[in-house]
């Protein structure tokens, strides 16, 4: 029999991707709050629902696992004290849940909010965490909680990749990918000339699986950053999302002293689905150093413009269910708010 493998948050976008991934060869267990759409998954793909708040359903669920994949996350539209919650109380659960059942590797998602807005790039492993906001905060709690069951003898390697998109990716993105699809101006914060290194999702699932599977499991048992191989300014990659739609969409670029108070304004007001990380790094430089879990044998695949495009893609043959309702998670559109009012005048 193969081994069993849970993954929590494994109704979300990047669940669905690690199961159909990881499916030919383990016993995938998913483990979930929101409902699945079953007929997405691997017919072999266990799924149940319930919430990393309860510790004693996942140590139930746990039994027997080799190896967890902990993605499980409140994202930043939920409320502080939701986020802070899921985040650090929801890991410490599964953190002692998966200790009581002998998992042999938990496998950390965390994030690169965790650095905040540095002013120095690449960014390191080993570089300040300045959370910005109660996302980032919970997830830097989330990483010393990760440390602290290494020293009682656990393997917990750490993941932060940076923002990764993907076919099923809907969220903030799809904003972007309307008015792209409507020939819109694409208004960027500041001139676009700044590097924002995104993700492809497989590249992700490939890092993810080079941790849990490494044969070396005191090199896995530490934090990896991970993000594109190749990228380049805001303006140029948006740029080639852009021309491959050939739709008469172009980037624009604002002035950022004025959009950021504004959009500040609008966040606080909940006219914006856009929050305090993502435009306030949106005008500056935001990369990460991957050598390090590239000395473990990871490489990434896909360019920025090679993700955006594959996900542009994606929304476009999905496009009568992409535009059905929103929510507050990546697989589904987030309320455009103020935006959608400032989309007529571009």
């Amino acid at each position: 029999m193969s081994d069993k493998l849970v993954i929590t948050g494994g109704a979300g976008f990047f669940g669905l991707h690690l199961a159909q991934r990881f499916a030919p060869d383990y016993q995938v267990v998913l483990y979930d709050i929101a409902e699945f759409q079953h007929d997405e998954y691997p017919a072999s793909v266990e799924k149940i629902k319930g919430d990393v708040r309860n510790r004693y359903r996942m140590e139930q669920v746990f039994a027997g696992a080799k190896y967890v994949i902990h993605t499980a996350a409140g994202l930043p539209l939920l409320d502080r004290n939701t986020i802070i919650d899921i985040n650090v109380r929801g890991t410490e659960n599964v953190l002692e849940a998966a200790k009581e059942a002998g998992v042999e590797r938990v496998v950390h998602i965390s994030s690169t909010a965790v650095y905040g807005v540095p002013e120095k790039h690449p960014l390191y492993e080993t570089d300040p965490m300045i959370g910005v906001g109660p996302y980032g905060e919970s997830k830097i709690s989330a990483e010393r909680l990760c440390e602290l069951y290494r020293t009682k003898g656990m393997v917990v390697p750490v993941v932060r990749p940076k923002t990764f998109i993907g076919t099923a990716r809907l969220g903030v993105f799809q904003i972007l990918y309307e008015w792209v699809k409507e020939g819109h101006g694409i208004p960027v914060i500041g001139d676009g000339y700044n590097r924002y290194q995104l993700l492809e999702v497989e590249d992700l699932v490939d890092a993810v699986h080079t941790v849990m599977t490494h044969p070396d499991a005191q090199a896995a048992n530490s934090t990896f950053n991970v993000g594109a191989s190749e990228f380049h300014t805001v303006r140029e990659d948006v740029g080639a999302l852009c021309d491959y739609a050939k739709s008469g969409a172009h980037v624009i670029a604002t002035t950022a002293w004025l959009v950021k108070p504004a959009l500040a304004v609008a966040e606080a007001a909940k006219l914006s689905p856009l929050y305090k990380w993502v435009y306030g790094t949106a005008d500056k430089d935001s990369f990460v150093s991957t050598e390090k879990l590239q000395a473990l044998g990871w490489k990434a695949r896909y360019s920025n413009a090679q993700a955006l495009i594959r996900s542009y893609q994606w929304y476009l043959d999905h496009y009568s269910e992409a535009r059905q309702g929103t929510g507050k998670d990546h697989r589904v559109a987030w309320d455009q708010g103020i935006l959608k009012l400032a989309k007529r005048f571009i």
